[in-house]
């Protein structure tokens, strides 16, 4: 082998192995520093009424087709769960509903970021005395979030 030929070649095996010992395995990514965490929120947090319109600290919403809060006074918001006290109704119980709704405390939480906003998927209402049926539909409702 003569003498450039072997120069190239040998240039050639190093560049190889240095161009192979940088490429990671494509389904093993390699990640550094600590992971955001899911709890931080930054930027301006809503709900979403069924219609979709973005809300921040609502004294009333409607929550589903067939009900609403109203009356709503917050003792949290923006951090991963918001609370509030109010009333809750709805077409379900007309026309033997209690004059102003249900007393009823509300808990959303599972927020999920849109660009520099974040907004509540998920709302918890516990009303006592509201019917069995009403109840049950209120533990879990998933509230609507803008398209990305």
């Amino acid at each position: 082998m003569n003498k450039p030929t072997a120069v190239a070649t040998v240039f050639a095996l190093v560049l190889t192995a240095v161009g192979l010992a940088g490429c990671g395995n494509p389904e093993e990514p390699h990640v550094e520093g600590p992971a955001p965490s899911s709890s931080q929120v930054s930027g301006p947090v809503y709900v979403t009424d069924t219609l979709g319109h973005p809300l921040t600290r609502p004294t009333g919403f409607a929550l589903t087709e067939f009900s609403s809060l109203s009356r709503l006074s917050w003792r949290s918001w923006g951090r991963p769960k918001a609370v509030a006290t109010g009333r809750t109704g709805g077409v379900w119980c007309i026309p033997d509903c209690p004059a102003n709704g249900y007393p009823a405390t509300v808990e959303l939480s599972r927020l999920q970021r849109r660009e520099n906003v974040s907004y509540y998927t998920r709302a918890v209402v516990r009303a006592p005395g509201l019917p069995h049926d009403q109840a049950s539909e209120l533990r879990n409702v998933r509230l609507p979030v803008p398209e990305p």
